[in-house]
């Protein structure tokens, strides 16, 4: 076992991160992921802190990864992601989960979802860089300093021009990286991404610049890394949507730990068995099964669908159970595999 914080993001070694996905990236996902040798480390999906700290509990509850030296079953580190406005809630919550075994600590400048932005968290602070500084800062000061802070932003808030300011903030407010999704809020996950502000940023900055955003392909993440300049990139529906993207990427970086697994990205991947994985570590975590695990295993298939890596998602989306999703999908290999 390493000793040495693996949650970093160094100017000397690329990275590949797997994005935080409210209510999809959770501990059993994370888990799968962590199977494919691809990633540096993941963020865990935001833990909101709004009229009160958060509690070591709910820590371990939503990060379970804390309980085992901060790291899924399959050895991928687990950066904690935590949203909210207040400098001084965010400060001991920060600390609540360095204590609780945290070894890195993400804030949430980015998430679009009305409900967050109505409540002071997220992109909403997109429009107050002073804030922004403040946040990190009250953090940076609260947490022992081995412990990594980074920030997630988004462009801005209406203008991709609203970037440099936040970027100098989080900068100043001592952030060890800054991944930057290359999209404003009011665009949401719309069209199109906007790149090239993320190299000018990279460019001025003297800490690491992490770009996000579209990279659904290797020919994405060329020309990303083109536009950019960057060494650092965070992928997350795509890595869902086309398995075979994160060995690809991690051996363009030169950063792949699974030489086996790089092979096999080259060939069809096996959904039984990405699921079946799914359903064992949702199992490990809960003790069981739980009734909607169904319903999350249709929501991976339905994100690939949508993306081309998916082509039977009519055949299973009125299914009801997990046993009759998996006898589907091992009959229609079944099948595929009596043509060759």
């Amino acid at each position: 076992m390493k000793t040495q914080n693996q949650i970093l993001v160094s100017p000397l070694v690329s990275a590949l991160i797997l994005a935080p996905m409210d209510g999809i990236t959770d501990a059993p996902m994370r888990a799968v992921q962590g199977e494919t040798g691809a990633f540096t480390f993941a963020v865990s999906e935001f833990l909101r802190v709004s009229i009160e700290a958060i509690p070591r509990k709910v820590f371990y509850r939503d990060v379970p990864e804390l309980c085992t030296g901060g790291m899924t079953p399959t050895g991928l580190p687990v950066q904690v992601q935590i949203l909210g406005g207040d400098p001084e809630r965010m400060a001991i919550s920060a600390l609540t989960a360095c204590r609780a075994g945290a070894k890195g600590i993400d804030l949430n400048f980015g998430c679009p979802a009305p409900t967050v932005n109505r409540h002071d968290g997220g992109a909403s602070l997109l429009r107050h860089p002073q804030r922004i500084r403040e946040i990190i800062a009250a953090v940076r000061e609260a947490v022992p300093f081995e412990i990594p802070v980074s920030a997630k932003m988004r462009l801005g808030w209406d203008s991709i021009e609203a970037i440099h300011e936040n970027a100098d903030m989080a900068q100043e407010g001592g952030a060890s990286w800054l991944t930057i999704h290359a999209r404003t809020r009011v665009q949401g996950y719309q069209p199109p991404v906007y790149w090239k502000p993320i190299g000018e940023v990279r460019e001025r900055l003297t800490i690491p610049v992490v770009a996000n955003g579209d990279i659904w392909t290797l020919e994405d993440f060329l020309r990303c890394r083109e536009m950019t300049g960057c060494h650092h990139f965070m992928i997350g529906r795509s890595a869902l949507a086309n398995p075979a993207l994160p060995h690809r990427i991690a051996h363009e970086l030169g950063i792949g730990k699974n030489e086996q697994g790089n092979e096999k990205a080259e060939t069809a991947f096996d959904w039984v068995l990405l699921l079946s994985r799914l359903v064992e570590y949702t199992r490990f975590y809960e003790d069981k099964v739980p009734m909607h695990t169904v319903r999350r295993l249709k929501q991976w298939l339905k994100l690939a669908a949508n993306h081309g890596g998916f082509t039977r998602f009519d055949e299973v989306k009125r299914l009801e159970t997990v046993e009759e999703l998996f006898a589907c999908l091992s009959a229609s290999e079944g099948e595929n595999s009596g043509k060759e």
